[in-house]
């Protein structure tokens, strides 16, 4: 309430106070829109532009009616029609075009649309061959949609109707939801009216669809609507939500696990149990929210699911049918027959659609590893023994604080990543699998593990150091002569400089301190270096570079506390 308070201004006028409303839907929203109740047009109109067949028109009837329609049509086939709430896109109006719907009628967020607007889409699109409703299994869409079916009747109009079903997250609910599968049903009917086949036939394949055809959900996060900033906070951390709807309805059950491989399996089990043998088409379809790189990830482990022998096509992983934002994705399954498979094969001009793949297991292709490799023999050393494992263990131990620092001024990752590295050469050493006394080839070997097992920028730069210095050292210089070539060298390619708010200033005052013989004298260098970095408001190089300055004050950088730790460690 105080929120919606702050956002009057009222101005007192004698007896009078006039109440001034700011643009309360700009500020409360977690979305990228100008008007809140000129949402859908809006997103129509972005769609209808971007359009890459440039087919499709909005019949100019109403602003609150929103048909999307084939702007080729000519009537000369059964009308195929479908529609719903918006806030799914590219359902429903991304299927409009040859070989898939012939319109789309668009309610308003997640509400159905008008009696009014599904008439009017009927009556515009249909001619002597009849036309076909394909309407999920909603209350509000298959009473408005009914209704203006025999509504168009009246006016002398053909019409039949089916009803999408493919929820199966409750299986004893007598009225399943209408879901992503409904998808597959606007394909099939919509290739059987490209056929030229009768209304009759149409209606009566897409009805097939429907009863071969179940769809299950899952997400970690629920929807959040445009105009409101409210976390509902229904799903804990660490669980996900089994047979959400996709309006945002709560789910079947409560999942405790996060994990992409339980989580599929947890799917493909019931999806399974309904579909029984036979050949399947599977969509696997993102609700909103989920990255490419998940979507890919869970597409695996569909591939190695117990489903993986009765796939045939896989169609995704794409976001056909999605709930605004929602974190989460769909699994709908098919089964076929020859028609079923020519069907979804057949081309489409529509934004949405997805090609269907035929599934087979990931190709490879042997190939040797090229890389330059450090020929060495194990040997023992107990003094460089110990200071590699102080070095290492003061990495590991590190892992979550450099983390933590590094969160605030670049992406999060820097004690990962050299915890990475770390733990590499510290499980050589103890399996006794490093020249400990051998300086030059154990630089070397550390140069070349780096550069293998340390991802991003650190472990190509680290990888450098290490391999310089153990070049100079083979090349008849002191250790701390080497160190200091192998900064050099790292400096060189890394492009960074003492003052630019990297680890080398600490590294860099550490080894010129090293070079005088005095471990003790490194330590406290390094450790000063580090703690200068806090007050260094603009880094030169690295990923701090790209931090505005407010962000880097009084941070001291992860790269520089690292080196800082492992003096102090190797000091002791």
């Amino acid at each position: 309430m105080r929120k919606f308070l702050c956002l009057l201004r009222i101005t007192q006028c004698g007896l009078c106070f006039s109440i001034r409303l700011s643009t309360f839907w700009e500020i409360m929203s977690r979305f990228f829109f100008n008007d809140r109740e000129q949402l859908v047009n809006d997103a129509i109109e972005g769609m209808l532009i971007s359009t890459p067949h440039a087919n499709l028109a909005r019949l100019d009837i109403d602003p609150a009616i929103r048909v999307v329609a084939r702007a080729d049509w000519d009537k000369s086939r059964v009308a195929v029609i479908s529609g719903g709430g918006s806030g799914h896109e590219p359902a429903h109006a991304g299927f409009v075009g040859k070989g898939m719907l012939t319109a789309a009628v668009c309610g308003d967020l997640f509400a159905s649309p008008s009696v009014d607007a599904v008439l009017n889409a009927i009556v515009a699109v249909t001619g002597e061959h009849g036309c076909l409703l394909i309407v999920k299994n909603y209350t509000g869409d298959r009473l408005n949609f009914g209704l203006a079916a025999e509504k168009a009747k009246g006016y002398g109009l053909n019409v039949e109707m089916v009803i999408v079903a493919d929820d199966i997250a409750l299986p004893d609910n007598k009225q399943p939801r209408g879901i992503a599968g409904t998808v597959l049903v606007h394909k099939i009917a919509g290739y059987a009216a490209e056929q030229g086949k009768s209304l009759r036939e149409v209606r009566d394949l897409a009805q097939q669809a429907c009863d071969n055809l179940w769809s299950l959900g899952v997400a970690m996060r629920t929807c959040s609507l445009p105009g409101s900033d409210e976390e509902e906070g229904r799903i804990q951390q660490g669980q996900v939500e089994l047979g959400l709807g996709i309006h945002g309805e709560p789910g079947a059950s409560i999942v405790d696990t996060q994990n992409s491989k339980t989580i599929i399996d947890t799917l493909v089990k019931p999806l399974q149990e309904q579909a029984g043998a036979g050949r399947l088409a599977v969509m696997i379809n993102n609700l909103g929210g989920v990255s490419a790189l998940e979507m890919a990830q869970l597409t695996k482990e569909l591939a190695h699911s117990a489903v993986k022998d009765q796939i045939d096509w896989l169609i995704g992983p794409a976001t056909l049918v999605s709930s605004l934002d929602m974190k989460g994705f769909s699994l709908s399954c098919l089964k076929l027959n020859d028609t079923f498979e020519q069907a979804l094969n057949s081309p489409v001009e529509t934004l949405g659609w997805q090609k269907p793949v035929a599934f087979a297991p990931m190709r490879t292709v042997s190939h040797e590893v090229v890389r330059d490799k450090v020929e060495f023999t194990p040997s023992d050393n107990a003094q460089i023994a110990a200071w590699v494992g102080a070095a290492t263990q003061t990495l590991l131990d590190l892992e979550n604080r450099l983390n933590a620092l590094d969160a605030k001024v670049g992406d999060g990752d820097t004690g990962s990543t050299f915890a990475q590295g770390a733990k590499e050469i510290a499980q050589r050493l103890a399996q006794k699998q490093l020249p400990l006394n051998d300086p030059a080839k154990l630089l070397l070997l550390v140069g070349e593990r780096l550069a293998t097992v340390m991802g991003g920028s650190s472990g190509v730069l680290m990888s450098i150091f290490f391999t310089a210095a153990g070049q100079s050292l083979l090349e008849g210089k002191t250790v701390p002569e080497s160190l200091l070539s192998g900064l050099a060298q790292m400096k060189h390619y890394g492009g960074a400089a003492p003052g630019d708010r990297t680890l080398i200033d600490a590294l860099q005052p550490a080894l010129e301190a090293l070079a005088q013989g005095d471990i003790q004298a490194a330590a406290q260098a390094a450790q000063q270096g580090a703690e200068a970095t806090a007050s260094m408001h603009k880094a030169g190089a690295g990923r701090s570079s790209y931090v505005n300055k407010e962000n880097l004050q009084g941070v001291t950088d992860p790269g520089a506390v690292a080196v800082a730790e492992v003096f102090k460690a190797l000091a002791k």
